[in-house]
C-alpha cells in the first residue's frame, strides 16, 4: 500500500516502538513512592522534558492527555471559564469547534474564516476581539489543506489585552519548527500519533501562570488537571517520537525532501488531470499537505477507487467516525458543499518515497477518468490547454 494519509495518522517510529516496549517493563504506578513506581515516574518526566524541548516550552508545563481532542477540550473549556467571547478561525478541527460550543451559558462564539487563498488575515481575527473576549483559538496549520497561520502576529495584537491564545498544533508538530515563545501562545495542543508516536497519547503545553479548570476529578495526577494513572508506555513512545522529530528549531532536512515530493505530486496531477486545482497553493503551507479539488468527481468515489489501486488518501476529516460529509473548514474557504465534497487530501511523511509518488502519478489520471466516466462526465483539454467538460 502507498500510504498518503499521514495527516490522519502516521506509522510508529521504530524508536518510539522500542521505548514503548521498554516502558512496559516498568509496570509500576507513576504516583507510587516505591522503586517500581519511581521507575515509571522517571519515564514520564523524561518524556515530558522531550516534548517540552520539541516546542521550546521551558516557560510552561507539559500536561499529558489521551490525545489532541482531550488537549483541545481542556484548553477550550478549562481556560478562562465562565461567560465571554471566544474567537475561532474557520479552519478549526471539530474538537475545537465543538468544545468551544460547550463552554456554557454566556459564551459567545465568533468565527473568522480564512481568505479563499487559505491565508488567515490576522487583522480580521484581532478585529473580532472586542471587550469581553477571553480566548482566541487559531490552529497552527490546517489539517485539511496545510495553510500555516500567523500566530505571532495575532499574539502581538493581543498583548496586554488579557486574552488567552490557544493553538491546535497537532498537524504542525514534527513538520515545522515550533517555538511557543516566538509564537506567543498561552496553550498549545499536541498528539503523538500525528508525529510517528503511539495513539492514545497527547499533550497540552500550558504557559506558566495560566490556570485551568479540570474536565474531570480524581486522584489529582498531572498537577490535578488530568486525573487518572499515567499511561507510561504511550507517554514513553510520545517522548521518543518528540526526540526523533529533530532538535528544536531544526526539521532535520526532512521538510525540504517532503516538500519536493509534494510539489512533484501536485505538478504531475495538474499536468495530467484536467479540472484539477490545488487549494491554498499560494499560501505558506505545511511541506507535506496537498488538498486537490477534482471537478466532476466525487471525492469519496475517487478515494475508494484509489484504495483499490493500493493508494490511501482521504476526504474530509478522519476524526468523524468514518463518516464523509462536506467539511466546514473547506466551505470556510468559500467552496460550495458540492465543491468541498470533491476535495481529496494527499499527506506525505518522511517515509514517503519518490517511487511511490511516481506510481500515484501513473495510476491517478486513469482512475479519475474512470470515476468521471461512471458519473457520465469527461474532462478534456482543447488545443490551447483550456479544460472542457463533456457529458455523455
Amino acid at each position: 500500500m502507498i500510504y498518503l494519509d499521514h495527516n490522519a495518522s502516521t506509522p510508529l517510529d521504530p524508536r518510539a516502538r522500542a521505548a514503548i516496549r521498554e516502558a512496559e517493563e516498568s509496570f509500576g504506578n507513576a504516583s507510587s513512592v516505591h522503586a517500581a513506581g519511581q521507575a515509571a515516574r522517571r519515564i514520564v518526566e523524561e518524556s515530558r522534558d522531550a516534548v517540552s524541548r520539541l516546542v521550546l516550552g521551558s516557560g510552561g508545563f507539559v500536561l499529558f492527555t489521551s490525545g489532541g481532542t482531550e488537549s483541545n477540550a481542556l484548553a477550550l473549556r478549562g481556560a478562562a471559564p465562565g461567560p465571554g467571547r471566544v474567537v475561532l478561525s474557520g479552519a478549526e478541527h471539530p474538537s475545537v469547534r465543538e468544545n468551544a460550543a460547550r463552554r456554557g451559558p454566556g459564551s459567545e462564539i465568533v468565527r473568522v474564516d480564512p481568505e479563499p487563498s487559505g491565508e488567515l488575515d490576522p487583522e480580521r481575527v484581532l478585529a473580532a476581539v472586542t471587550e469581553g473576549t477571553v480566548l482566541v483559538s487559531v490552529m497552527a496549520a490546517s489539517n485539511e489543506y496545510g495553510a500555516i497561520h500567523p500566530l505571532a502576529r495575532i499574539a502581538e495584537g493581543l498583548r496586554g489585552r488579557g486574552v488567552l491564545l490557544h493553538t491546535d498544533a497537532v498537524q504542525a508538530a514534527g513538520r515545522i519548527p515550533i517555538d511557543v515563545e516566538a509564537w506567543g501562545v498561552d496553550l498549545l495542543s499536541l498528539s503523538a500519533h500525528k508525529m510517528h508516536g503511539p495513539k492514545g497519547a497527547g499533550a497540552l503545553w500550558i504557559r506558566r501562570g495560566i490556570s485551568l479548570e479540570p474536565l474531570m476529578a480524581g486522584g489529582g495526577q498531572e498537577k490535578r488537571l488530568r486525573s487518572g494513572t499515567e499511561n507510561t508506555p504511550a507517554i514513553a513512545g510520545f517522548g521518543a517520537a518528540a526526540r526523533a522529530a529533530g532538535s528544536p528549531g531544526d526539521d532535520g532536512g526532512d521538510a525540504a525532501a517532503i516538500r519536493a515530493l509534494r510539489d512533484r505530486l501536485e505538478t504531475g496531477i495538474l499536468a495530467a488531470v484536467p479540472g484539477a486545482r490545488v487549494l491554498a497553493g499560494s499560501a505558506l503551507r505545511l511541506p507535506n499537505t496537498s488538498a486537490i479539488l477534482f471537478d466532476d468527481v466525487s471525492g469519496e468515489a475517487l478515494m475508494i477507487a484509489l484504495d483499490l489501486e493500493g493508494v490511501a488518501v482521504s476526504v474530509g476529516s478522519a476524526c468523524s467516525s468514518g463518516t464523509v460529509s462536506a467539511s466546514p473548514s473547506l466551505m470556510a474557504l468559500g467552496l460550495s458543499r458540492d465543491e468541498a465534497m470533491r476535495v481529496v487530501r494527499f499527506s506525505l511523511a518522511r517515509t514517503t518515497t519518490g517511487s511511490e509518488i511516481s506510481r500515484v502519478l501513473e495510476v491517478l489520471p486513469g482512475v479519475v477518468a474512470r470515476v468521471r466516466d461512471a458519473q457520465g462526465v469527461a474532462r478534456v483539454r482543447d488545443a490551447e490547454g483550456v479544460d472542457l467538460q463533456v457529458r455523455s
